[in-house]
């Protein structure tokens, strides 16, 4: 009997380890420990010339993104003094005689000093042509404090100036000019290179269409010069000037003109990060060269460099790697000279036993009192192990039953918890069987600790189903509770709710605050609506900004906005404060009942989804649940549906053509065929449908161009079989959207498509709506003339709806106005309708454009347009829509 009270059995089964033992000792521990030290040194140092690398590229990232942010600046700042010009452009442009003292009054509202400190002044040069040679004398300044030497100045004795002045009239765009010597600070100790910014002024009218028109309605030039080198220097951040070595040169000709140097005696090393790249910008090219001022070591810091941690655990492994194979051989060759010399030996069996780690226990099989507990079970379990049953070790009362039976074979590969006689609990792998030893019944335990791999297996299936940031349930998890309530529903459990909650302007603390603002702002909210919620209800983050909630045992819809008003409430009432500043924020919440079975979970998250954009559409900060009858819902889906329909409508062969014919009221007006394309869709079932059903869905998602190409291309490929007249067709009308207009390149598709086709450009009608030709008057403009250099033909649609586009139609190139048809269909009722249909006929004739009236609804109607002087009419009355001709089969 030992000092704890356990005797171990008087035989023990063979061990043996002979063999094993003699290849062990081929390769000593040592050997083992020196070959784990060479690869985990090897590792570490390839980890740190990783890490070297990595340090460096990051650097390198961040020396380019403060000089792209520079360079993008500079332009941004030349790109504003544009604006400037333009500005004052617009006065010259609108009258035909600018006053001195509007001039000044001009600058003084613009006060350009406050965004531009290096502005020196703006002024305006009258042309003048002296003995067969052009001059342009400066006759208009501001300020003229500091200024004064400028009156009369002629800029033809400026070659720089001048040269800028003739580029800018020939092409119509802002010029600016080469560096020169600025008169008005000759002598005052300032640096005195500046350069002029220009634009020409024209005489009143429609833009300049050709170089010859420009130049011979030129009758003077704006400029604002600026000090060159604090323009470039008040341009950059202060993060660029304080980090980067910056020189702008002009290389516009070939050679390089100095126009400002940060730092000019500062040399560099070469091969160092080096950003350049031209600015094309006013017919220049400045050289924009950057580099950092101060050289930083490429090395990583010791204290964040992974070479001590890895220097360190190779030390450690080669310890373990060196201990390990020690043990293993003096464990091996214990057991191989125990095999030998003392099989049926009791301190033989007891020292194999204790240098396990594993807990070994020995119990009799009759009374389940512990005969026998190795070091391991003893350390692990308590030392005075006498008289306690194998039971009793055991927390699980279904096992310590199992146990207890009389007869038991015990249990395999079980994992149980073990109770120490201190109170102390564990999990453990058991393995329990029963065996003769001397001819007696025992039962051998093995058990083996898996706390830790316990634990780290329930902090993965922690983190598999929370979300890290907020430790709410993840939107997986929600999912799964989600289905979980659905099918309990479909058995008839309790109803319940879910609510789909989205951040109001959360995007403005991300872009205001950074990212880790915006991170701390959602843990917070989590916390904050977790004390809203009641017990059994589940709260998730779904991803971003979005959280779900499934609000349990409700009945209606009362009960669950009492708890969506409750969280809504405390978020709008939530201050969050991040680095001296304070924000509020709201949430848009959308609301679904789970009253119903049969709801999958798809359709459940798009309803909720529907709700919350309902809740933001109506002005955020509310609830809204979600209804079947919710007709801006069911315009939201059938939108969503739509647009999934015509992203496929072109390969479908969905999209048709039809044409109105358009009827000259007057004998004046001719009577060859004119017809405008209007486009329907074809749905399944064959029939056909209008645009108003599926236009609004086009726009929303931005398929306009796709579908204004899909008419331009089909039209000038059947042009001569649109309609019955055949190549007669005198003229057809294409509808074009803003969206299509915005596009640049298609003009080039449509020129391209004119001539692969051999159309005539003069059969062909462009017709946009008011609206998009107010929108950007400058883009519409410049669109229009392209097509009307080639011979197309412009169509301003329901011209007269928002009685802005009187004050356009001055400047705006167009051929055609077609008066909205509100006004055509009270034109016999409404005498101010008439009046206004009276009055857009004589401004489109004063101007040279025919004009035709929509939404013509009977002859008595046709018979006053024609007295009005209208030329044409369109609408049912005078023709109903049809299938073009080549659609026809």
């Amino acid at each position: 009997m030992d000092s704890d009270g356990l005797s171990p059995p008087s035989r023990v089964p063979t061990i043996g380890a002979g063999d094993e033992s003699e290849a062990a000792q081929r390769f000593p521990a040592w050997l083992w420990g020196l070959m784990a030290l060479a690869f985990g040194v090897a590792v570490s140092l390839w980890l740190a010339q990783v890490q070297k690398q990595q340090h460096q590229a990051e650097r390198a990232a961040a020396i380019e993104r403060v000089a792209e942010n520079g360079y993008r600046a500079l332009r941004s700042r030349l790109e504003s003094c544009e604006l400037l010009v333009r500005s004052v452009q617009t006065l010259f442009l609108a009258s035909e005689s600018v006053s001195d003292a509007e001039f000044a009054h001009l600058y003084e509202n613009l006060q350009p000093r406050r965004k531009f400190p290096s502005l020196i002044a703006l002024a305006y040069a009258r042309r003048e042509v002296q003995a067969r040679s052009e001059h342009y004398i400066t006759d208009r300044i501001a300020p003229i404090q500091g200024n004064e030497r400028l009156f009369g100045l002629d800029i033809a004795a400026q070659p720089a100036n001048l040269r800028a002045v003739l580029t800018s009239r020939d092409s119509d765009l802002p010029t600016l000019s080469a560096p020169f010597r600025l008169i008005q600070l000759a002598g005052q100790g300032h640096d005195a290179d500046g350069v002029t910014l220009r634009l020409p002024v024209f005489t009143p009218g429609a833009p300049p269409r050709d170089l010859a028109q420009r130049r011979a309605r030129m009758v003077g030039s704006l400029a604002v010069s600026f000090r060159v080198g604090h323009l470039i220097e008040t341009a950059f951040p202060q993060e660029a000037r304080e980090m980067l070595h910056i020189a702008v040169t002009d290389v516009t000709d070939g050679a390089a003109l100095p126009l400002f140097d940060s730092h000019p005696q500062t040399t560099h090393t070469p091969g160092g990060v080096r950003f350049e790249r031209d600015l094309d910008y006013g017919d220049r090219t400045w050289r924009v060269a950057m580099q950092p001022l101060r050289t930083v070591p490429a090395r990583v810091d010791w204290a964040q460099s992974l070479l001590p941690t890895g220097l360190l655990a190779s030390l450690l492994l080669a310890l373990l790697a060196w201990s390990l194979a020690g043990t293993q051989r003096r464990a091996l060759e214990l057991g191989w000279r125990m095999s030998r010399r003392y099989r049926e030996s009791e301190e033989r069996f007891r020292a194999l036993n204790e240098l396990l780690p594993a807990l070994v226990l020995l119990a009799d099989g009759e009374s389940g009192r512990v005969t026998y507990a190795n070091q391991a079970s003893r350390t692990r379990l308590g030392g005075a192990l006498t008289h306690v049953t194998l039971a009793s070790l055991f927390e699980d009362p279904d096992l310590r039953l199992q146990l207890e039976e009389p007869g038991t074979h015990g249990t395999s590969n079980a994992e149980a918890v073990l109770r120490g006689r201190d109170g102390t609990r564990f999990w453990a792998s058991v393995s329990i069987a029963r065996v003769q030893l001397d001819r007696r019944d025992q039962l051998l335990m093995v058990a083996a600790d898996i706390s830790e791999q316990r634990e780290l297996t329930e902090r993965l299936s922690y983190q598999a189903s929370h979300d890290a940031l907020t430790e709410l349930y993840n939107r997986r998890e929600f999912e799964r509770r989600a289905e979980r309530v659905l099918s309990g529903l479909a058995a008839g459990g309790q109803a319940g709710a879910l609510l789909y909650i989205d951040l109001d302007q959360f995007k403005l603390i991300n872009d205001t605050s950074g990212h880790i603002a915006g991170d701390q702002l959602l843990a917070q909210l989590a916390m904050v609506m977790r004390e809203q919620l009641r017990e059994g209800d589940v709260l998730a983050r779904l991803g971003g900004d979005e959280f779900g909630v499934l609000v349990a045992n409700v009945h209606d819809e009362a009960g669950v906005r009492l708890v969506a008003e409750r969280v809504r409430e405390r978020i709008d009432g939530y201050v969050f404060a991040w680095e001296a500043q304070t924000y509020t924020v709201s949430a848009s919440i959308g609301a679904v009942m789970l009253s119903r079975p049969g709801l999958g979970l798809n359709e459940l998250l798009a309803h909720a989804d529907t709700a919350c954009y309902m809740a933001k559409e109506s002005g955020r900060n509310r609830v809204h649940f979600y209804s079947e009858q919710d007709d801006e819902a069911a315009r939201r889906r059938s939108e969503m549906e739509w647009a999934n329909r015509l992203r496929w409508a072109v390969d479908e062969r969905r999209l048709l053509l039809r044409y109105q014919e358009v009827w000259p009221l007057a004998r004046a007006a001719g009577d060859s065929k004119r017809i405008e394309l209007l486009l329907r869709f074809r749905d399944e079932d064959g029939r056909l449908v209008v645009p108003g059903a599926f236009i609004p869905a086009a726009e929303r998602y931005g398929l306009m161009p796709m579908i204004d190409r899909w008419v331009i291309e089909t039209t000038l490929a059947n042009f001569d079989h649109l309609h019955p007249s055949g190549s007669a067709l005198a003229l057809a009308t294409i509808n074009l959207s803003g969206a299509s207009i915005e596009d640049e390149s298609l003009v080039e598709l449509i020129l391209s498509q004119l001539e692969t086709h051999r159309v005539d450009p003069g059969r062909v009608c462009f017709e946009i709506t008011e609206t998009v030709a107010v929108r950007n008057l400058s883009q519409v403009a410049r669109f229009i003339e392209r097509l009307r250099v080639v011979g197309c033909r412009i169509a301003l649609d329901d011209f007269g709806a928002g009685m802005s586009s009187f004050g356009y139609l001055k400047n705006l190139p167009i051929d055609i106005i077609k008066i909205d048809g509100s006004f055509i269909r009270d034109l016999l009722t409404d005498p101010m309708s008439h009046a206004i249909v009276r009055a857009v006929t004589d401004i489109g004739h004063q101007r040279g454009l025919q004009v035709i009236a929509e939404w013509v609804t009977g002859e008595e109607i046709a018979h006053e347009l024609v007295a009005l002087g209208v030329d044409y009419g369109q609408g049912f009355a005078l023709h109903e829509p049809e299938t073009v001709v080549f659609q026809r089969d």
